[in-house]
């Protein structure tokens, strides 16, 4: 009878430990965080630039593995993709009411020679690091559950993608999906559970400079770049498109341990680069 209450002892113990353990991974805060609003080049800490195959009206093809054609027509003339940016938005988004602020998209204006499978880049830089800055890759906060952005569609057969980075430096692609609609339409992505959102190690103080404090302790991916294809029997020679607001749902639910504080890119900077400790 004894050694039957004690397996009942251990079993109730087992089950509230599993219990709370659930409960303590079960726990969320989703947000929605705006990443990019596309309001204008004047904003914000982004210049959106472009690249394109090889097809693109005023691309050289003996010159494409040449760097310089990164961001080729930036300084004018028949170059193509163009971006820019202009007053328009999608009224499900904003109806009338803009309570006073100047709202913006990002418009892409495409040409390619002949039809097939050609693509266009749109993708970051640091508009602190001028003209030529490098690509950079946005750090998405927290355990992303969805991503999404609105995009206005010519009803040509198009598709977009969006491509992010994991913590273990892996690119995954991301169908956000096709672009034969009309007009402005919101196109969202769940993450897959495949795509690791899970830090085995403390982040790398090295590599948290830009973000807050809960971020830096957070589990992110990095968004990189869109990508809108063409298909081979989808006209190329003339098309438009427009961006507004990338977005993400995500959990944002901070996970205390003992000792949590010690993980902190700034603890570690300070006690240890800094010869601090004892």
């Amino acid at each position: 009878m004894k050694h039957k209450s004690f397996m009942v002892v251990c079993l109730v113990l087992l089950l509230g430990t599993a219990l709370a353990a659930f409960g303590q991974d079960a726990t969320v805060n989703l947000e929605s965080k705006v990443i990019e609003s596309f309001n204008s080049t004047e904003d914000g800490l982004y210049v959106w630039r472009k690249d394109a195959s090889r097809f693109a009206v005023g691309k050289d093809p003996a010159d494409k593995d040449n760097p310089s054609f990164a961001n080729f027509g930036l300084e004018g003339g028949d170059f193509y993709p163009k971006l820019s940016f202009f007053d328009v938005w999608p009224m499900a988004l904003y109806r009338n009411n803009r309570e006073g602020k100047e709202i913006k998209s990002l418009g892409v204006w495409g040409k390619f020679k002949r039809m097939g499978y050609n693509w266009i880049d749109i993708y970051p830089t640091l508009k602190s690091q001028g003209d030529d800055a490098e690509p950079y890759e946005i750090p998405l906060p927290g355990h992303i559950r969805f991503l999404d952005v609105w995009a206005w569609g010519s009803n040509l057969n198009y598709y977009i993608e969006a491509y992010i980075r994991d913590e273990q430096g892996v690119i995954h692609t991301l169908y956000l999906g096709s672009l034969s609609f009309q007009g402005w339409k919101n196109l969202r992505i769940a993450i897959p559970t495949a795509i690791p959102q899970r830090r085995r190690i403390i982040l790398d103080p090295t590599s948290a400079s830009m973000l807050s404090t809960a971020e830096k302790n957070s589990i992110y991916l990095k968004f990189v770049k869109f990508r809108i294809w063409t298909t081979p029997r989808e006209e190329v020679a003339n098309f438009y498109t427009y961006l507004h607001q990338l977005r993400v749902m995500t959990d944002v639910y901070e996970r205390i341990f003992d000792g949590d504080e010690m993980s902190d890119p700034d603890w570690i900077r300070e006690n240890w680069e800094t010869g601090s400790g004892n």
